[in-house]
């Protein structure tokens, strides 16, 4: 399936040509038939002789009408351009060519219409023309194919034009990422909001939860259909009424867009490359009241020139646009601007930044992955994704890295690990970056939550305050002398274990344990702390400590003034 534009000069048989081809009248309203005029927008669609499908979007070619054909062309794969042989080239003829060519439109097919009314002298002499105003452009070796629709004459050539044409044609890709610009909004009897367009990036599917943005207003597609017939799933590159529910017709409009939540970046400001048209007679400057033509939409924009203050006609160059409302853009996408106060085309460009963070004076913008990770030097590798339109695998953790931001990185790491002496480095008061650097270091091993060079020795490897603790368990040393540094860490690695102010070997915990279950056994009404400080041959000023342990741990449990065992006193008889 292949989406197609008409393009060109008003009442040069664009409409009538579309409904010759397919039986579908594009011209919808009542206004248009009686004015013989095409004013919005008209869908219809066939299918060619080789089975291929076809949509037609029918744009207006009146210069008042501009805006409704800026909306059309946005998201098509060809187009159709139409010269009528009784006129010739015409002034909208030139415009619609400049739009399709600043929208990077590639593959199109000439139509030459009304050839019936003409002579053959007069209709060589307009293929002539248009060949000569083809040159140099898109379109330029297109085939050009003569036509008259009110009597038949080349339709099927035309038919068999469009087959070729769209052979060569590349289809949408399913990117996993679908946008739907919104062209139409209405309410259908029976069955609510109905918006229309052309489908780009993914697949949308009946329940699908999605955003109407601006605003990011949660709909869910109730039903599907393309081409008036109702399916459970469309992929890219169809038009496609999209019946939703969540919210009313009146509060979606043309140019929002319908995506799938948090899957794509909402800008309100952008850089871009801008291609200035060379039939302008003024520079293009910040002084300007311009609206930039993005998906289907028309969006009023501020403007800065980047490295200069103006454009010349014939020139390109780079601009950041302010835009009123945030949209979901990617890098690649193509607008057209245009300057109100003029009424004329600018010339367009390409997205390159959505979400640009260099002030404008030194921003240079491109395509590229890696100036969006140099400008921030650290980026989520989905928030990235978002930002460049293509998947992104994280390096580093979560993350993408610039180069020389991972290098200063790991150096500061290893710093500090060297800072950390013998003992190492406390791995808990790092922040999640400096955790990720630390596990890609080589020269660096990590011990008990602490991280230190591999040829560092442990100074808490048989420290001497352990054996001072393990030699009098129950009347344990004051930690004098002790660095306070390594007595926390002891603690914390739980070779020391502190209450009350005063540290306990763990095997005074357990070894009182051990001799509690026999004074136990003789006293099953409990025991009091002078039994147990007996016992144990300490004194007070150490057995509240460790009696306060021994509750903790549930090894003793307190009733009135005596102690009675705990759920996890250790059973008599059992080997300690």
């Amino acid at each position: 399936m292949h989406v197609v534009a008409t393009a060109g000069h008003v009442d040069h048989g664009k409409s009538t040509l579309v409904h010759a081809l397919t039986g579908i009248d594009p011209d919808r309203f009542g206004e248009e038939k009686a004015r013989g005029l095409t004013i919005d927008l008209g869908f219809a669609w066939a299918t060619l002789p080789s089975g291929r499908g076809l949509a037609f979007v029918d744009v207006p070619g009146h210069i008042r009408f501009i805006k409704n054909m800026l909306a059309g062309v946005g998201a098509v794969d060809a187009c159709l351009f139409v010269v009528a042989a009784t006129e010739g080239w015409k002034p909208q003829s030139e415009e619609h060519l400049r739009i399709l060519e600043l929208l990077g439109t590639s593959y199109g097919l000439v139509a030459l219409t009304k050839v019936g009314i003409v002579d053959d002298d007069h209709r060589e002499l307009a293929n002539m023309d248009v060949a000569d105003h083809l040159a140099g452009t898109f379109l330029e070796g297109a085939e050009v194919v003569e036509v008259d629709a009110p009597t038949g004459t080349g339709l099927d050539n035309l038919r068999a034009g469009l087959d070729r044409l769209l052979a060569a044609t590349p289809t949408a890709a399913d990117e996993g990422r679908p946008r739907l610009w919104v062209d139409r909004s209405f309410a259908a009897r029976g069955s609510g909001t109905v918006v229309t367009g052309t489908l780009t990036g993914g697949t949308l599917a009946v329940d699908d939860e999605l955003a109407v943005v601006p605003g990011d207003r949660l709909v869910r597609v109730r039903a599907l259909q393309s081409h008036q017939e109702a399916l459970p799933a469309v992929g890219p590159g169809r038009r496609v009424a999209v019946n939703v529910v969540g919210v009313g017709h009146d509060d979606v409009v043309r140019g929002d867009a319908l995506v799938r939540p948090r899957q794509w970046h909402l800008t309100r400001r952008l850089d871009a490359s801008l291609a200035v048209l060379a039939s302008l007679d003024h520079e293009v400057s910040r002084r300007g009241a311009y609206v930039a033509y993005l998906g289907s939409g028309e969006h009023p924009v501020r403007l800065r020139v980047l490295g200069a203050s103006a454009l010349a006609p014939g020139d390109a160059g780079l601009v950041r646009l302010h835009l009123a409302h945030p949209l979901p853009l990617v890098p690649g996408d193509r607008f057209v601007l245009r300057e109100t106060g003029r009424a004329e085309t600018v010339g367009g460009g390409e997205v390159l930044d959505v979400d640009p963070v260099l002030p404008a004076a030194r921003a240079r913008p491109d395509r590229s992955v890696a100036r969006v990770v140099a400008e921030r030097g650290w980026v989520d590798a989905e928030v990235l994704g978002r930002l460049v339109g293509v998947p992104q695998a994280p390096q580093l953790g979560p993350w993408v890295v610039d180069p020389s931001m991972l290098a200063r990185a790991r150096a500061a790491v290893e710093e500090a690990v060297d800072a950390g002496g013998p003992l190492g480095l406390d791995v808990a008061g790092l922040d999640p970056r400096q955790r990720a650097v630390l596990a890609t270091l080589d020269n660096v091993v990590i011990d008990a939550g602490r991280a230190r060079r591999p040829d560092a020795v442990d100074p808490l490897v048989g420290h001497p305050y352990l054996r001072a603790l393990d030699a009098s368990p129950f009347t344990p040393p004051p930690p004098e002398g002790v660095d306070r540094g390594e007595l926390r860490e002891l603690v914390r690695r739980g070779l020391v274990v502190e209450s009350d102010g005063t540290w306990f070997s763990p095997g005074a915990v357990e070894a009182a344990a051990v001799v509690l279950v026999p004074l136990f056994a003789a006293h099953p009404d409990g025991i009091t702390v002078a039994q147990i400080r007996d016992a144990l041959g300490s004194s007070r000023k150490f057995l509240l400590p460790l009696l306060a342990l021994l509750d903790g741990r549930g090894v003793t449990r307190r009733r009135g003034d005596l102690r009675i065992p705990g759920p996890r006193l250790p059973a008599p008889g059992l080997p300690q």
